[in-house]
Parts: structure tokens; C-alpha cells; sequence
């Protein structure tokens, strides 16, 4: 029996904080299902978590070794949970002062770098990052990561060899917690405020299907009432904003092509599909490096990766 021909996909990872773990589950359930279900994943796009997320599974890519891509992404999660009993007890401040809504008028330039240093000191055990320029070949898969320009305020997307580990930090630089990410002359922030994640660059590949991991719930039942539950909702559609954005070009574009507007082969229909994080979870939870709760989030997310299949 003849093999099918592959789906060519592209896979745009959400960013979240720790609930970007869910991102982890669902992209390593898509990368152990990618032959059976016949995917060719030709590109992978994040902003922030969804950023570190996309990266590590693009890594393995490279060189066609799944089996590394899992398990970038299994001990990037492990090893950023608090598991020392003094970073478990900084993690439950933290959380805890989340919850109450502590306000205490600070700033991360007061204080050293040690998030920023936990970061880059494990990508770079992770991942020999200089090395992966001559990894890239011309039919390797894409890979694209969102940040804002501080200054300018101008988006801005780094491409496969400009994903430096710099890169990967700008992108996860979240204003309150993290200074500036600097890269080169310039100065970033979280890709929240850009194109989180981006989606329309992806539309270059031409692929048959962009699934996106989406951890910020698009819908709720309830309307918040309480100060807690409104500032979640306000998080929850902020980080939807630039997302619906980004589909909403793509929606327009099979608009075009299925009027016939574009003769040059320029664009294709492309079919938009959707791994959702459903769970009514707090903002604080976004902060959580509870291990039971990053390993839950994981196995939530292979759970859901079944919407994308």
C-alpha cells in the first residue's frame, strides 16, 4: 500500500507562563503521532513559554530526531519547576502574593537578574545554540519568534538562525518580572504585545494546516464579578487580542483565494485548527512552577492535542 501524502503543518505556540507546560504536552503528543498520522511539520512559531516550547521541539527537527525534541521539552519542564525546598517556598509567595492581589510598587531593575540568568544558563545546557546555524538546510522547517521593540514599540519576529538564546529570553521578557531583554542595539519584551504567537509570517510556507496551541481560554460562562476574576478575564483576552489578529489575516487570505484573487500561486487555503487550554484557571497559576502542576499541565495537553488529529 502506497504511503500517504504528509499534511504540511505549522504549529504556533501560545505564550502563558507556566501554563505554556500545556504547550509541551500537546507538542510532544503531535511529534510522537507525526508518522502515524502522516504530518510533516514544515514550520513552528511562539511567543514567550510558547517561544522556549516551539524552540526545543524545532531542535530535534533539525536533524530529524523526535525522540530529542521530547525530551528538550520534558527536561526544560522539569528542571524549571521549583524543586528545592527554598525555591518551592519563593514559588508559593509568589503565587500566594498573585492571589491576594498584593500591590507593591517595584521594579525588576531594583533587584539582580536571577530569573533572567535560571533561563538563559538552561537553554544554553540544553541546547548548543551556536551550533544550530549549521543545522539549517533549505527544506528545514521554520522556525519564528515574537517580541516587541521597547522603543520603537514596532513588532518584531526572529527567524531560525536569529533565534539566539537572547532571542528566546526577549520574547519571555514579562515587564514586571524581567528588565528589558537586550539584542543587539535593541531592547525587547514579551512577545505578548506583539504577535502572540505569530501566525500570519507562517502563511509564506504555504503549509495545508496551521494548528495553534492556544493557552489563553477564548470563551467563558461565567461573567467575572470579583476583582480577581476580572483582572483574570482581562489577561485571558489581552493575550488573545493579538492572536485573533493574526488568524483574522489568514481567514481573510482563503476569502482572497477562494474568490480566485490571487493567480500567481501566492497564497493557498490554509485550514486553522485548535489544541485548547479549557481549564478556569487563575492568573496567579500563570507564575506556578509547582511540579504536580507543571506535570499536570503537560498531561493535560497530550490529552487535547487529540482536537488537532
Amino acid at each position: 500500500m502506497a504511503k500517504r501524502k504528509p499534511i504540511r503543518v505549522a504549529v504556533a505556540c501560545q505564550g502563558g507562563g507556566s501554563h505554556t507546560a500545556f504547550t509541551a504536552g500537546v507538542l510532544e503528543e503531535i511529534l510522537r503521532r507525526r508518522e502515524e498520522k502522516a504530518i510533516a511539520i514544515d514550520a513552528l512559531s511562539g511567543s514567550s513559554g510558547g517561544a522556549m516550547c516551539a524552540f526545543l521541539a524545532w531542535v530535534g527537527l533539525l536533524t530529524d530526531d523526535v525522540p530529542k525534541s521530547i525530551h528538550l521539552l520534558e527536561q526544560f519542564w522539569t528542571r524549571i519547576a521549583a524543586n528545592s525546598w527554598w525555591d518551592a517556598l519563593g514559588n508559593a509567595t509568589i503565587v500566594m502574593g498573585q492571589s491576594q492581589m498584593v500591590r507593591v510598587d517595584w521594579s525588576p531593575y531594583l533587584f539582580p537578574e536571577w530569573g533572567r540568568q535560571t533561563l538563559e544558563n538552561l537553554l544554553n545546557e540544553l541546547v548548543n545554540v551556536e551550533a544550530i546555524a549549521g543545522l539549517i538546510r533549505k527544506d528545514s522547517p521554520e522556525l519564528l519568534v515574537g517580541a516587541v521593540d521597547v522603543r520603537s514599540g514596532g513588532f518584531h519576529t526572529f527567524r531560525n538562525q536569529d533565534v539566539t538564546v537572547d532571542a528566546l529570553l526577549a520574547s519571555a521578557a514579562i515587564p514586571m518580572l524581567f528588565r528589558s531583554a537586550p539584542v543587539g542595539q535593541e531592547f525587547y519584551w514579551d512577545g505578548l504585545y506583539s504577535q502572540n504567537p505569530p501566525v500570519r509570517d507562517l502563511a509564506r510556507r504555504k503549509p495545508d494546516e496551521i494548528w495553534i496551541i492556544q493557552v489563553n481560554p477564548p470563551a467563558r460562562g461565567a461573567i467575572p464579578q470579583t476583582q480577581e476574576a476580572i483582572r483574570d478575564r482581562r489577561n485571558e483576552l489581552a493575550g488573545n487580542l493579538s492572536l485573533e489578529q493574526e488568524l483574522f489575516f489568514i481567514r481573510k487570505i482563503n476569502q482572497f483565494v477562494d474568490r480566485g484573487c490571487f493567480r500567481n500561486g501566492e497564497y493557498k487555503r490554509i485550514t486553522i485548527k485548535k489544541a485548547i487550554m479549557e481549564r478556569d484557571l487563575p492568573y496567579a497559576s500563570k507564575l506556578d512552577r509547582n511540579p504536580g502542576f507543571i506535570r499536570d499541565m503537560i498531561a493535560y495537553g497530550r490529552s487535547q492535542a487529540v482536537q488537532l488529529f
